[in-house]
């Protein structure tokens, strides 16, 4: 792998991790303007390095809140720290039951699939502003809410549907906080992409030569940077109601991709 496409895919990976524009969605409409073959697939490796540099830029930007989760629970008692984990374990079920159950099912949707793409950007598009129209709370996210959340999560396996967008805005519209449901969007991932790092790690398909070191080294600190930044502007951007501009853009792309798949 060259050096500036590690770069490139490591800033990628960084920003569409937090920003609400769908990575998968617009992988394949990468692929169906450029051809399959022209977005190559990086190496397994690569994949879970630049998941990983994503995952520890969540951390460091909710390290306190992180240091008090950890704090509390080492308390052994039922308090708020306590609750807020068993929330986030809660939210994590349906995407886990969705990659047992219907992994093959999923998969057809990542085949070219640009109608689906498109309808799914403009569905995104269409949450993000309900979400900038919500009321400003100060509610918690509950076990039923965190639950549902957690269903956003799994529809955002479809390519065209944003995670953080669909996580973000289904905590808005159920009248959590909106700062609050940011900080909740980011850290209910970090158990699912460490998870997942660590099945492909024990997998035993993962090769490794020295040559790649430096592209592995470089896409890892352009993914953690862009992920620090795409973070910590997106917490600024919901709690300011301004995800109309990502609601804008994803309804474009959208109509977009859906007159490529009609006429293109």
């Amino acid at each position: 792998m060259e050096l500036i496409d590690a770069i490139i895919l490591g800033i990628i990976q960084g920003l569409t991790e937090f920003l609400p524009v769908s990575s998968s969605g617009h992988l394949e409409l990468g692929k169906a303007i450029l051809g399959a073959q022209a977005v190559p697939e990086e190496s397994l490796l690569f994949t879970v390095v630049l998941h990983f540099a994503t995952a520890l830029s969540t951390l460091v930007v909710f390290r306190k809140d992180v240091f008090e989760i950890l704090k509390g629970l080492f308390q052994f008692k039922w308090n708020e720290e306590t609750q807020f984990s068993l929330k986030i374990i809660i939210s994590m079920i349906p995407a886990a039951l969705v990659g047992l159950f219907l992994n093959d099912f999923i998969e057809v949707f990542f085949d070219g699939a640009i109608v689906i793409v498109g309808i799914m950007l403009v569905i995104t598009a269409f949450l993000l502003y309900l979400a900038d129209l919500a009321k400003t709370t100060d509610k918690n996210v509950s076990f039923r809410s965190a639950f549902a959340i957690g269903m956003a999560q799994a529809v955002a396996i479809l390519p065209g549907i944003s995670r953080s967008g669909a996580t973000i805005s289904a905590a808005v519209l159920l009248g959590v906080d909106k700062t609050k449901s940011a900080r909740f969007s980011f850290l209910m991932v970090v158990p699912l992409i460490l998870g997942k790092v660590a099945k492909d790690l024990m997998g035993g398909e993962i090769s490794f030569h020295g040559d790649q070191a430096v592209a592995m080294g470089a896409g890892f600190v352009a993914a953690f940077i862009a992920g620090l930044a795409a973070c910590t502007w997106m917490i600024k951007l919901v709690r300011q109601s301004k995800l109309t501009y990502f609601a804008i853009y994803c309804l474009i792309v959208g109509i977009i991709a859906l007159a490529w798949s009609i006429w293109g």
